[in-house]
């Protein structure tokens, strides 16, 4: 429910971002106003609807049978019967920086990825491990809030390119341009960072991980995992968006700039520390 609310306010704050940009845009000329409110509406809709297309898009990832990779499948299916939620699809991406995702709008409608990276770095125990943590996120339901919260940094960010193409180059011979628009341009990164740290909690990867090691049965192969997942992506940038960091187990190394403003995962150390103390 409260993931549900927060999905709310995301999609309410990118529609009157829209508003206001075709406001400033358009000094309230209703044609602009009502292109601003379809955009927006728009937008919702993708995000929404589509959203975990886009993410797995992104990541070139290819949906997969049992006859592709026995293991992985199997492993998805088993844990997801032990959780008693429906199986999720399952997809490789042919990234070599190790990492995984879960995304989609419900458990009903999910999809778990895994790289290649990381199918050969970590052992069976390990790869059960990972697993078992995405699919605690797909039970826990935070796959839409952090799928969404994704896209939404994502439009922001094409929407200051609309806002700079439009507004910020323009000149005006009476009023030197449109500070307004300058104004914008200077805040729009900062306030899509800080939607993405409202919305996505860090003590959700703690809760993913107690579960997930709870439903994989080894607190210690999940951890294992974390380190070598963590260890391999500082090693080999992962070439998405800071604004989706936050869907990985572990926060890739993108080899962007502004990457510390997404930051939404607590320290691996700390992860690992935790699941240790589970065993004792």
């Amino acid at each position: 429910m409260w993931n549900n609310f927060k999905t709310t306010i995301l999609m309410g704050s990118l529609f009157g971002l829209c508003l206001g940009l075709g406001y400033l845009l358009g000094n309230g000329k209703p044609s602009i106003m009502l292109i601003a409110f379809l955009l927006g509406g728009a937008m919702n809709f993708i995000a929404y609807f589509f959203s975990d297309k886009i993410a797995l898009m992104t990541m070139q990832a290819k949906q997969i049978e049992r006859n592709d990779d026995s293991v992985l499948w199997d492993t998805v299916e088993r844990l997801s019967m032990q959780a008693n939620i429906p199986m999720p699809k399952v997809y490789i991406s042919p990234a070599a920086a190790p990492n995984a995702f879960a995304t989609g709008r419900n458990p009903h409608h999910s999809a778990v990825c895994v790289t290649d990276g990381l199918k050969r770095i970590l052992n069976q125990q390990e790869l059960a491990g990972v697993i078992a943590h995405e699919l605690a996120h797909v039970k826990n339901r935070d796959i839409l809030i952090s799928t969404v919260a994704a896209m939404i940094a994502g439009a922001i960010t094409y929407l200051t390119h609309i806002a700079l193409f439009m507004g910020g180059g323009r000149r005006d011979d009476r009023e030197g341009g449109n500070p307004l628009v300058a104004i914008l341009l200077m805040v729009i990164a900062p306030f899509a960072a800080m939607l993405i740290q409202l919305a996505i909690s860090r003590s959700r990867e703690y809760q993913a991980d107690r579960a997930g090691a709870e439903l994989s049965g080894s607190p210690r192969s999940l951890a294992n995992a974390l380190g070598k997942l963590a260890q391999g992506s500082r090693r080999i940038p992962l070439n998405v968006s800071n604004a989706q960091s936050n869907m990985f187990i572990v926060q890739p190394l993108t080899g962007k700039e502004m990457a510390s403003l997404f930051t939404t995962h607590p320290p691996i150390s700390k992860r690992i520390e935790r699941l240790l103390a589970m065993e004792s």
